[in-house]
């Protein structure tokens, strides 16, 4: 007796010991899987309930409004603007990490759950592309291809902006070519309708086909780089405006299909539908102080006088564009804040606010549907910072709380309640 008395005594003691450990355990067991569950909400699921609420907009077509004949396609189409991936010189790793993942993680998310067939980017793609060294250029856009990478069914096109290429002070041949040599160099891009003109078919007798060109009907972009419209005469300037008086040419020869006159020639045409204008730089206007919306300019920057041709385009290179042109839609960045502006005779210009957390607190895109004929916008928002800074610091005061009270240095809330509850019934 005296034996198993012993034994039972030992292993009353080591279960007593045990005891500890296990609740040390599962303490630690549970701190864990908060860490994990905040860190996978934060960081990826965030992402998911925040875009999967935006859709693309509904457009009119003829087939809408009880019209015959072939339904026209509808192009989606995302547009975002001036990411800053931050350079060599003024770029903090932690800094890097932080925004690049964001823009990573809603830019993948974006495609996954909406699908677009093209995304634009309006220019300021890198921060430092101004002065970047070849090494520090090549770095930064092997980042920019692992961020923004995409599937080959999904076409990507980008203008330029002056943190990718500098100021006119700043811009220089090397650079544009530089970046042209990563991107795309072509001004005009047309889209064709994929759903009922295919490479490889018998086209109809109005399709014309080409390089990055088979319209049946077909939409075009113009892609400018508003850097060089400074209106001074140098060389890059002066070639800038020549494509552009090219392009316009030949938009004014594919609006006239019944009378083309003889200066077109037998070249390939454009689509008749007036183009969509696609730059960094807002054309002129005086401030943002008729801008409006959750994403517009703080009260204390709208009414701060934009500089010409610094802030926004000249007044004399807007008109240009306008009368060259003649868009049916423009689309910019630069300000980094939203503003819609009605130029000229109602065409309207809508600045798209920047992508990254580094500038605003509630980054977003546009998405558009596009028709040969008709456009529909919607905004898309991203998960705001401060959102994800307040989670993380309520999950953090959270596990304080609960290191805590497993020390014994803090009462349980639930028996603080508890202890008060049973006072309050007792008095």
């Amino acid at each position: 007796m005296a034996a198993g008395d012993m034994a039972s005594t030992r292993l009353g003691a080591r279960r007593q010991h045990l005891r500890p450990l296990k609740r040390r355990g599962l303490v630690l067991l549970r701190l864990t899987a908060i860490v994990f569950a905040v860190l996978l909400f934060c960081e990826f699921l965030i992402y998911y309930l925040v875009i999967f609420r935006c859709s693309w907009p509904a457009v009119k077509t003829p087939a809408d409004a009880g019209g015959l004949g072939t339904p026209e396609p509808v192009l989606r189409a995302m547009f975002l603007a001036d990411p800053h991936l931050l350079g060599a010189v003024r770029g903090h790793w932690l800094d890097k990490l932080r925004r690049e993942w964001q823009m990573e993680r809603a830019f993948q998310t974006a495609l996954w759950l909406l699908q677009p067939e093209v995304v634009f980017i309006l220019g300021d793609i890198f921060d430092e592309g101004k002065w970047s060294s070849s090494q520090a250029w090549a770095d930064d856009v092997g980042r920019f291809w692992k961020i923004f990478r995409h599937p080959p069914h999904v076409q990507l096109r980008a203008v330029a902006g002056n943190h990718d290429i500098g100021f006119h002070y700043q811009m220089n041949t090397y650079k544009i070519k530089r970046f042209e040599k990563v991107f795309n160099p072509e001004r005009l891009f047309s889209w064709k309708g994929i759903n009922f003109c295919v490479p490889g078919t018998q086209l109809p007798a109005d399709c014309t086909g080409g390089p990055w060109l088979i319209s049946c009907p077909c939409l075009s972009f113009v892609m400018v780089n508003s850097v060089a419209l400074e209106g001074d005469g140098c060389d890059i300037c002066s070639g800038a405006e020549a494509e552009l008086l090219e392009i316009s040419h030949r938009l004014n020869c594919s609006r006239e299909q019944e009378h083309r006159p003889q200066e077109c020639g037998d070249g390939q045409r454009l689509p008749a539908s007036a183009p969509i204008l696609l730059q960094h730089f807002p054309l002129y206007r005086r401030n943002d102080a008729n801008c409006s919306g959750e994403d517009a300019a703080p009260p204390d920057e709208k009414y701060t006088p934009f500089k010409e041709r610094y802030d926004a385009l000249s007044q004399e290179a807007s008109r240009k564009l306008l009368w060259w042109l003649r868009p049916r839609l423009v689309l910019s960045g630069h300000t980094h804040s939203a503003c819609e502006v009605l130029h000229g005779a109602g065409v309207l210009e809508v600045s798209v606010p920047s992508f990254s957390w580094r500038n605003r607190n509630n980054p977003s895109f546009i998405m558009g549907s596009v028709t040969p004929t008709e456009y529909a916008l919607a905004k898309c928002y991203l998960p705001c910072e401060d959102t994800v800074l307040t989670t993380y610091c309520t999950a953090a005061g959270g596990l304080v709380l609960l290191t805590l009270v497993h020390a014994g240095l803090v009462a349980s809330p639930l028996h603080f309640g508890w202890n008060m509850l049973r006072k309050f019934k007792t008095t």
